[in-house]
């Protein structure tokens, strides 16, 4: 029997999960647009905007507690315009707001509270309202009573509309470009080593990572340390970006059971996460960790990238190959349950001798292992290491072969148990940026650990995104759900999208991935390049209803949108030999350089970008018999190394129209077999080597140690 609702909005026509969740609420939800815009401009009455995220555990407890309410719901209503809004859907909305929140508050966060006047500037705002007055806390109610009756008051109102004016322009200043006027500024190793300085400065000696709790996965700062250890063998990088890698993955903060990170531990230890996962997380988790797997050659770090790609190919990628966004902290309507165990319920599942094994290696206690304010958690574990394999096997007489199987053995009955569990919410809609990134990443790890699964998955995904997420028009587009796509894609779904392609280009060689990232390019510069200022806007001409066209340079939960537009651009300029797009790339950082001066720890992956231009890219172009076995050795041998800034091309002289390709792809002109035998030509900075045909040779080269 179909569910039948007392209240339905105008968000029931929404795909996006969170706005859905919203649908039955009794407030008069609307979603961004004219609707709503003009129906705030025609009554004059200010708007209610909440932006939030399905994965958002303080969203759910806001709508359950104020917008199930039917008293706030009649405030809303009779006083207010109410928007709700996905920030994943409309990353644009979110900054500008967000800014403005922090402006108002010194802080923000989610569920992002503003109230707009009908023009859409901000002039009140904060986070989570509890209902009523509470812990210090202004009650929601009280908020949207206060607010009525100053818009209500003409005197008041005028404070109101000069207040929106003064945020309006802090606003605008806060998320635009600020531009050197030095024009002679250097790009040079200074601002490298600066920002290494200041990481190792950051750096928490005691249990990793580079601030105090809570405390975020550092994707940028471990892949920009391992770049210094390689260029200028700085061992003290290698060794905060391992130990911060280890401590990670034997932290509460990472599933022992199902693979993958949740968003980020609460204290200093990674102990006790907030126990969402989110896609973007583990995307840019799985490259470091392959990264520092090609490093150290610890099979600890390939492993911690199998169970990723494991867990977002099993359990989070649609029928279709695109990789669903996220997977709540809550079940039960109780943050974490999913995840954690009674010591009883080990017992219970592996029996007392084999429970007692297990919970000495993963840290269980009969009480609890960890504390909350949750009365739910009590007595509840969270699976985490403290000691190694070799430790721990000594202690219990054990050889670490057989305490590996027991373990083993364990987990897979755990898994078995818990997956019969009520699982969190699962927001499958699928974002263009989101997975552009885990293309990337499946795109290295097929490189890196060599199973041709990963680059099938990668493939299948940007299939996807290009037949489901191009409109009729060419133009790219952010989400789809449940065969609808919408809303026209930012600068970071061009940008995360050109990195993938040309990064499954150089993973499987099909030139129609990297032809497809060179077009993106150019869509990009003509949406989105400021033709005063050198850099990117975030939002194309086809955004409408914004108060401020806004730039980011920063690092956020995700990369620079700007730091991975100048990679892109720095990667496709040398494959394919356009200067226009060295140039951009050059001036931008030339522009903002400032940054990287006085806060380099915040602009990671503009430095990442700075380092491809300090240490030239070693272009390494492949001649030979596509899948022949010393085409395989070759690239294997490539591969096996962490060799940042190189950029790879391939031609097959039987299979490729070698003319075509080499007028479209200039690296591969004049590469050719050498006595019938598959060859590599390696370039640095402008000058070439002899070409070689054997992994020894090419190792030489390269300038890597042979094992």
């Amino acid at each position: 029997m179909e569910k039948t609702y007392k209240y339905t909005n105008q968000l029931i026509h929404e795909t996006s999960p969170y706005l859905l969740q919203h649908a039955h609420n009794p407030v008069d939800w609307y979603p961004w647009g004219d609707q709503a815009l003009t129906k705030a401009k025609k009554e004059k009455k200010p708007i209610f905007l909440s932006i939030g995220y399905a994965a958002c555990h303080w969203c759910h407890v806001m709508e359950e507690e104020s917008f199930e309410n039917e008293e706030i719901a009649s405030l809303l209503n009779k006083h207010f315009v109410s928007i709700k809004v996905d920030r994943e859907e409309r990353p644009d909305l979110d900054e500008i707001y967000m800014a403005a929140v922090v402006a108002m508050t010194g802080s923000g966060g989610w569920p992002m509270t503003v109230f707009l006047t009908p023009d859409l500037s901000p002039f009140f705002g904060g986070t989570y309202y509890p209902p009523e007055d509470k812990w210090g806390r202004m009650g929601f109610k009280n908020v949207l009573r206060k607010i009525s009756q100053f818009w209500d008051d003409d005197q008041k109102r005028r404070k109101i509309d000069l207040d929106a004016e003064m945020l309006k322009r802090i606003v605008a200043e806060r998320t635009s470009a600020s531009v050197s006027q030095d024009k002679d500024v250097e790009l040079g190793q200074n601002l490298l080593d600066n920002a290494s300085s200041q990481l190792a400065e950051a750096f928490d000696q005691e249990w990793g990572g580079f601030s105090a709790a809570p405390k975020f996965p550092s994707a940028g700062a471990i892949s920009f340390l391992l770049r210094d250890f390689h260029h200028n063998n700085n061992k003290k990088s290698l060794e905060m970006a391992t130990f911060t890698l280890d401590k990670m993955s034997e932290g509460g903060i990472y599933d022992h059971l199902g693979g993958g990170f949740h968003r980020y531990s609460t204290d200093r230890m990674w102990l006790v996460p907030h126990f969402e996962k989110m896609l973007y997380d583990n995307a840019q988790l799985a490259v470091v960790y392959l990264e520092a797997y090609q490093i150290t050659k610890r099979k600890r770090y390939a492993r911690v990238a199998r169970e990723i790609f494991a867990y977002e190919m099993e359990k989070m990628t649609d029928s279709s190959g695109g990789i669903c966004s996220t997977e709540d902290a809550d079940s039960e309507g109780k943050e974490g349950i999913f995840y954690l165990w009674t010591f009883n319920e080990l017992e219970r599942i592996l029996g007392k001798e084999e429970a007692r094994i297990f919970a000495e290696f993963y840290q269980a206690k009969r009480d609890g292992n960890f504390a909350s304010q949750e009365t739910y958690h009590q007595g509840l574990n969270i699976l985490h290491v403290r000691r190694d394999l070799a430790s721990v096997a000594k202690d219990l007489g054990m050889k670490k072969s057989e305490l590996a199987d027991r373990l083993q053995s364990s987990r897979k009955k755990l898994i078995k148990v818990r997956d019969k569990r009520m699982k969190p919410g699962l927001d499958d809609k699928i974002i263009t940026s989101w997975n552009a990134l885990m293309i990337s990443a499946l795109a290295r790890g097929y490189q890196i650990l060599g199973e041709a699964v990963y680059l099938q998955a990668a493939e299948r995904a940007a299939s996807f995104i290009m037949e489901k997420l191009v409109n009729e028009d060419g133009a790219l587009l952010r989400t789809y759900r449940k065969g609808q796509s919408k809303l026209y894609a930012y600068l970071e779904d061009y940008v995360y999208l050109v990195r993938a392609l040309v990064d499954l280009y150089e993973a499987g060689f099909d030139e129609q991935w990297l032809f497809a990232a060179d077009n993106l390019a150019e869509d990009m510069i003509n949406q989105f390049w400021d033709r005063k200022v050198p850099g990117f806007f975030n939002t194309s001409p086809y955004h409408k209803n914004l108060i401020v066209r806004t730039m980011t340079f920063h690092d956020s939960a995700i990369p620079s949108p700007t730091g991975v537009a100048l990679e892109g651009l720095l990667r496709l300029s040398k494959l394919l030999d356009k200067d226009h797009y060295y140039e951009k790339a050059k001036t931008t950082l030339k522009a903002h350089h400032f940054y990287l001066e006085r806060a380099p720890q915040g602009y990671l992956t503009l430095l990442l970008s700075l380092d491809f231009l300090v240490h030239p890219a070693k272009e390494i172009a492949i001649a030979g018999r596509r899948g022949s076995k010393e085409v395989r050795k070759l690239l294997k041998a490539v591969h096996r190394y962490f060799i940042p800034n190189r950029i790879i091309a391939f031609v097959d002289p039987d299979q490729d129209r070698t003319k075509d390709m080499v007028h479209k792809i200039p690296l591969l002109s004049g590469r050719i077999e050498i006595e019938g035998r598959a060859a590599v030509y390696i370039c640095e900075d402008y000058t070439c080597q002899v070409p070689v045909t054997t992994p020894e040779a090419l190792l030489k080269q390269l300038g890597v140690a042979r094992e």
